[in-house]
């Protein structure tokens, strides 16, 4: 989600700041991100920076702090974590957005036909590309799970399936 979401958002010409661990600071960097914060040594919702919005990609952390981070009518989106986080975006999220001007959403992944011709439009651009950290063959998809299970991909871990032309 994350490098993907730097390159949409600076394709709409946004100043990004992209908060990652150490080893991916130089990966943020080369997505177009403007500013990198590494949360192993810095926390940005303890900085006192204020943005107009945050993705939560994993949201790490609690939906106040995110909100207290937040600028006049900044809007906070989480798009994933563990389920205390995911708990808390859906009960307390909707009522923190009608306690002033911040507003606090939590997505679902939707199929939307338009916004995936928009991709492949920005695909086709070349203003987004896929990061591919590792492929697997189909015949090895159980490790692939397990390293996706591990927490440590750098982009996207691709299954290959090989084409027979005996059909």
């Amino acid at each position: 989600v994350g490098t993907f979401a730097v390159q949409i958002a600076k394709s709409f010409g946004a100043e990004v700041t992209a908060v990652c661990s150490t080893r991916n600071v130089e990966k943020a960097r080369s997505m177009g991100a403007d500013h990198v914060i590494d949360y192993t040594r810095e926390d940005f919702t303890q900085s006192g920076q204020r943005y107009d919005l945050i993705l939560a990609a994993n949201a790490y952390h609690s939906i106040f702090d995110y909100r207290r981070a937040l600028g006049q009518d900044g809007i906070y989106v989480m798009a994933g974590g563990g389920w205390a986080q995911i708990l808390q975006a859906m009960l307390l999220g909707p009522l923190l957005s009608l306690l002033g001007s911040k507003k606090m959403c939590f997505i679902m992944a939707k199929i939307i036909k338009k916004d995936l011709i928009f991709l492949k439009d920005l695909l086709e651009a070349g203003e987004i590309v896929p990061v591919i950290d590792r492929r697997y063959p189909l015949s090895e998809v159980a490790e692939a799970v397990r390293y996706l299970e591990e927490g440590h991909a750098q982009g996207k871990v691709v299954i290959t399936v090989e084409h027979s032309n005996d059909a």
